[in-house]
């Protein structure tokens, strides 16, 4: 995707009616030794950072769970897009554990500082509309009977993105991105 220049738009969404994206496999992660823990936990991270230096922008469709590592993956895309019955959270915590992909550093950068302590250190789960009302979603919509309605939202938004000059959204992207990490 970084080097085709027919992309303009990615938008991610699950196959799996009512789930974005639920995480990583705990108890496969269980069975780990503490360096095949430490290089899941680097493969994710750099998935992600990948996913985010994407040249083009990118769009999270979130029909539904988005926990942990899906909520990271969520983090990752420059827009997110929700439905409202969508549960979301970083809830590593509950389970003992660290957001290790990029979720400690994201989210704060999308709800302030104060707020991702708070998510994070109890677990807390939240709908799309309490993830619009923190930013942490750019749009909340009603849930459809197919289960796709963040996913139709989605593919609107980028319908309005895809007119514009490509190369001032790239570099629209490259700047804000560099500016965040001044």
């Amino acid at each position: 995707l970084r080097f085709d220049e027919k992309v303009r738009v990615v938008v991610f969404k699950s196959q799996v009616k009512g789930v974005f994206c639920a995480g990583a496999d705990l108890k496969e992660r269980a069975k780990m030794d503490d360096a095949e823990v430490g290089l899941f936990v680097r493969r994710l991270r750099n998935l992600m950072d990948e996913i985010a230096a994407l040249p083009v922008p990118t769009i999270a469709a979130i029909d539904g769970y988005a926990l942990g590592g899906g909520l990271e993956l969520a983090l990752a895309c420059d827009l997110r897009v929700a439905a409202s019955s969508a549960k979301m959270g970083l809830i590593e915590t509950t389970r003992g554990l660290l957001p290790g992909a990029g979720g400690t550093q994201r989210l704060p950068r999308c709800v302030g500082v104060g707020l991702a302590k708070e998510l994070i250190f109890t677990g807390r789960q939240i709908d799309g509309q309490e993830a619009l009302s923190m930013g942490l979603v750019n749009h909340s919509v009603p849930q459809n009977s197919e289960g796709d309605a963040a996913y139709q939202r989605a593919l609107a938004l980028a319908e309005e993105i895809l007119p514009q000059a490509p190369f001032a959204v790239k570099m629209g992207k490259l700047a804000i991105n560099r500016g965040m990490e001044v």
